[in-house]
């Protein structure tokens, strides 16, 4: 007996339904009668649910789903009562609009396009308080951004000059004052470990004892018996 091989086979239309699948559609097709084969489509979507997991939970969902596979597999040429209307060719296989990118030149890629943006708006200050305070905070942005890829950290100067190139000169600082005042401190750092309420409390009277004894550390005295016990353990 020569073995049949899945070359010689019809192509799958949908994989994840398996080839038995579509034999079974295809005996639906060749039934003569409406009824029975509405009753038999009913049949077969019980087991395409069993078959595929996945596809029986985003059932629930979109219970039409598995009608229009099964409408697929038949390549629309099954007529049932179906409970959901017969999906139209075009529309499932319709190819969505390309979507355009938005092409914008970023003069510096690792602060990313807000940061221009937000520029752009501290430009239109006209307050000095206010204008400053956005400096500070555009500073902040701009190191902590940096920092989240990179290692080293961004010196202030680098980020006074950069500033002053994306604003085309209107927004400057002082940079002695921004290192005197650590104006450009980022934002957020590592989490620090929580101290729970417990360890607090011995850490608050251990710092009590210290005080008390003159700013010295009280150690507990030697037990020796203690040793010995562990020993004999």
């Amino acid at each position: 007996m020569i073995g049949e091989y899945n070359t010689q086979r019809p192509h799958i239309i949908l994989k994840e339904y398996g080839r038995n699948v579509q034999k079974l559609v295809e005996y639906i097709r060749s039934v003569p009668d409406k009824e029975k084969r509405t009753e038999l489509a009913f049949t077969l979507i019980e087991l395409m649910k069993q078959l595929t997991p996945s596809v029986k939970e985003a059932t629930p969902e979109n219970p039409q789903r598995m009608w229009d596979d099964l409408y697929i597999i038949a390549d629309f040429s099954l007529d049932l009562n179906s409970p959901f209307p017969v999906p139209q060719r075009d529309i499932l296989f319709k190819k969505p609009k390309r979507m355009t990118y938005p092409q914008s030149n970023i003069r510096f890629k690792h602060y990313g396009k807000n940061i221009e943006r937000l520029i752009k708006e501290a430009m239109k200050l006209d307050n000095p308080e206010e204008r400053n305070d956005a400096i500070i905070y555009l500073g902040k942005l701009m190191k902590t951004f940096y920092g989240n890829w990179n290692k080293e950290t961004l010196d202030d100067s680098v980020i006074v000059n950069d500033i002053r190139q994306l604003s085309n000169g209107v927004l400057s600082m002082d940079l002695n004052k921004v290192r005197e005042e650590n104006l450009f401190e980022q934002l957020y750092r590592g989490e620090k470990r929580k101290m729970s309420p417990h360890q607090g409390e011995r850490g608050d009277r251990a710092d009590r004892g210290d005080r008390n004894n003159g700013g010295h550390r009280s150690k507990r005295p030697f037990n020796k018996n203690k040793m010995r016990r562990r020993r004999d353990n």
